[in-house]
C-alpha cells in the first residue's frame, strides 16, 4: 500500500507542472513590440523636445489612443447590415466592438430607443501602432486620387479626426465579399495642449498631410 501510495504522488506534481507552464512560455516568445512604438520613443520624443524647447521629456506629446467610429443609420431598417458593419470593424481594428444604441425617440426617422445604430472600437497601445502604421502605410495609400489629408480637422485640444468613405481600402477587407459600401471616422486622440503641437506629433509619425495652410 505505501508503494501505491507514492506512486500516485509522483504523478500529481508533474501534471500541474505540464498543464500551466507552457502557455506561458510561448506568449512570451510570440510578444512583438510595435514598429511606431520605438520610432516615437527614439526619433520623435529627442525630434519634438528640440522643436519645442521641453525641459522634461514628461511635457512631450504622445498617442493617448485611436477611436474608430462607424455610423449605420439604414441599420434601423435592416440589422443585418449592422451585423456586418460590427464584422467589418473587428476585422479591421482586431479587436472586439461595441455596439452603441439611440437614446430617444425620433418619428421622423423611424428610430426608437434602445435600437442598433453604430459601432465603435478604442484602440491603445500596441494595437493601436499597429493599426495606425497599416493606416499610413498601406490603408491611405489605396485611396482613389489621394492627395493627403487637410490639417483643418483638429478640434483645438490636440485631437484629430479624419473620415474614410470606403472600408474597402484595408487590405483586411476582402472587395468580393462585401454587400455595401461603409464609411467611418478615425479620432487620432493625443496629450498635445494645443493643434500645433499634435500637428507636429502626427507629422513626425508619417502622417501624410497637405502642405499646411496658414490660419
Amino acid at each position: 500500500m505505501a508503494e501505491k501510495k507514492t506512486k500516485k504522488s509522483d504523478k500529481e506534481p508533474q501534471k500541474k507542472g505540464t498543464t500551466k507552464e507552457a502557455p506561458a512560455a510561448s506568449e512570451k516568445e510570440i510578444r512583438i513590440t510595435p514598429r511606431l512604438g520605438e520610432f516615437y520613443k527614439k526619433d520623435i520624443v529627442p525630434a519634438l523636445t528640440k522643436t519645442f524647447n521641453y525641459k522634461s521629456i514628461m511635457q512631450v506629446p504622445k498617442l493617448d489612443k485611436i477611436v474608430i467610429n462607424m455610423g449605420v443609420g439604414a441599420a434601423v431598417a435592416d440589422q443585418k447590415i449592422m451585423d456586418e458593419a460590427v464584422k467589418v470593424l473587428e476585422t479591421i481594428a482586431g479587436q472586439k466592438v461595441s455596439v452603441r444604441k439611440s437614446k430617444k425617440d425620433i418619428s421622423n426617422f423611424k428610430l426608437r430607443v434602445n435600437t442598433n445604430i453604430g459601432a465603435m472600437v478604442t484602440l491603445r497601445k500596441e494595437r493601436m501602432y499597429e493599426f495606425l502604421d497599416r493606416l499610413i502605410n498601406v490603408a491611405l495609400p489605396r485611396v482613389r486620387d489621394f492627395k493627403g489629408l487637410s490639417d483643418k480637422s483638429f478640434d483645438g485640444r490636440g485631437n484629430y479626426t479624419l473620415g474614410v468613405k470606403e472600408q474597402i481600402i484595408f487590405p483586411e477587407i476582402n472587395a468580393d465579399k462585401i454587400t455595401r459600401v461603409m464609411g467611418m471616422d478615425i479620432t487620432l486622440v493625443t496629450s498635445a495642449n494645443t493643434d500645433n503641437e499634435a500637428f507636429e506629433l502626427l507629422k513626425a509619425f508619417g502622417i501624410p498631410f497637405r502642405k499646411k495652410e496658414d490660419k
